[in-house]
């Protein structure tokens, strides 16, 4: 059972999900605007960049949560909550912004990148210190 800091983490995944799905809903309603049939991608900018922001958030979300649960057991799961927790309010901003203009994704993208990068290498560090010391 996930007990303390742990938990918090779980809480973070999930929000993280529900932001993902927030891009997919996101580009769905534009698929019905601009009136875009399926499978095709093929569009308006204003869609496509609706789709990008679905899509890079997908690409990052698979960086994001492994990292994020291997930092946490093996850093500290109470800052993988804390820096956890400013990946879905900057991939919120992302998809605003892209969804605006591309330029305007920059903001949410240089929130969330540095938090894949903490933790996969914290990851990286905490793994080596665990086999050093067993």
């Amino acid at each position: 059972m996930l007990q303390g800091p742990l938990l918090w983490v779980a809480l973070v995944s999930a929000v993280s999900v529900l932001v993902y799905y927030l891009t997919l809903l996101n580009a769905g309603l534009a698929r019905i605007k601009y009136r875009i049939p399926a499978p095709s991608h093929d569009g308006p900018e204003a869609y496509v960049r609706r789709v990008r922001a679905h899509v890079n958030t997908a690409e990052h979300l698979v960086m994001f949560l492994p990292s994020m649960w291997m930092f946490a057991l093996l850093v500290s799961p109470a800052w993988a909550a804390i820096l956890g927790s400013i990946w879905p309010v900057g991939r919120l901003l992302y998809m605003v912004g892209y969804s605006k203009s591309a330029a305007l994704r920059r903001p949410g993208l240089y929130i969330t990148m540095p938090t894949i990068y903490i933790f996969i290498l914290g990851s990286i560090v905490g793994a080596i210190r665990h086999l050093a010391q067993a």
